[in-house]
């Protein structure tokens, strides 16, 4: 089988199914596993696949993720007749049902199903330990000029809230939305997580945005990104990662 992942999270998901050898083309983005993506053909973006490529090299499937890759560019490829499968989990169960799918369409349903049950399994813990739990009030920050958050759209958003969070900002209109430094100190958020994707939050950003907003450096804590927004075989230890804030941040 010949496969072309463009987006991140699903090239580490075709590994960890046992596909990893069959896949010819992933993006520029596409960094894990690091010891094997490197030895793959890249085609282009997540949002710049070199769509005539792709179609040169002839894969059975193409997958794309619907918010990360352009409808444009799919549907180019499925009129040059290839085969495209596209997810766009918000949470964890739809991210378990995507592992599921995926894995059939690879042919390795059964290792698909165990990712997808490790998923609800650790989702049903999660949320049993979070009942009765003190609510932890969160803002997570994407971007920095503008400044940006997510809303309760998002898959971010349904990880820190399963675990007992809740979103200061998720109510908002647009599932990214800009926020200025007023809103955010007017918020008063317990914690505010500063993520390393897609902007890579430092720590001198913390001491930014303190002085900035008033709110003591305490409440300011860098996020992995990665196990916050990428859905897939790096879900369940995602799942974990976002309770494992939210209980540091509830002290």
């Amino acid at each position: 089988m010949r496969i072309i992942s463009l987006c991140p999270s699903l090239t580490e998901l075709v590994f960890d199914l046992g596909r990893g050898s069959d896949l010819v083309g992933i993006t520029d983005y596409c960094v894990h596993p690091a010891d094997r993506v490197a030895r793959i053909e890249t085609v282009g973006g997540t949002k710049t696949p070199k769509v005539d490529r792709i179609v040169e090299l002839a894969p059975d499937i193409v997958l794309f993720n619907s918010e990360e890759n352009r409808r444009e560019d799919a549907e180019s490829l499925i009129e040059a007749g290839l085969k495209c499968l596209s997810s766009m989990p918000r949470d964890a169960e739809e991210t378990a049902e995507m592992c599921r799918s995926i894995g059939r369409a690879i042919d390795r349903e059964a290792e698909g199903e165990q990712i997808a049950r490790e998923i609800l399994a650790r989702t049903a813990r999660v949320k049993a330990a979070a009942r009765g739990c003190s609510p932890v009030r969160w803002a997570y920050i994407i971007w920095r000029k503008p400044w940006m958050s997510v809303n309760s759209d998002t898959f971010a958003h349904t990880l820190l809230a399963q675990a007992g969070g809740v979103n200061v900002f998720g109510d908002m209109e647009t599932r990214y939305p800009e926020i200025t430094i007023p809103d955010l100190a007017a918020a008063e958020p317990d914690v505010v997580f500063l993520c390393t994707e897609p902007y890579a939050f430092e720590d001198k950003h913390i001491v930014e945005l303190a002085e900035l907003t008033g709110l003591s450096r305490s409440r300011f804590q860098i996020a992995d990104g990665e196990y916050l927004s990428w859905h897939g075989s790096r879900t369940p230890d995602g799942i974990d990662y976002a309770e494992s804030l939210i209980e540091s941040a509830r002290g």
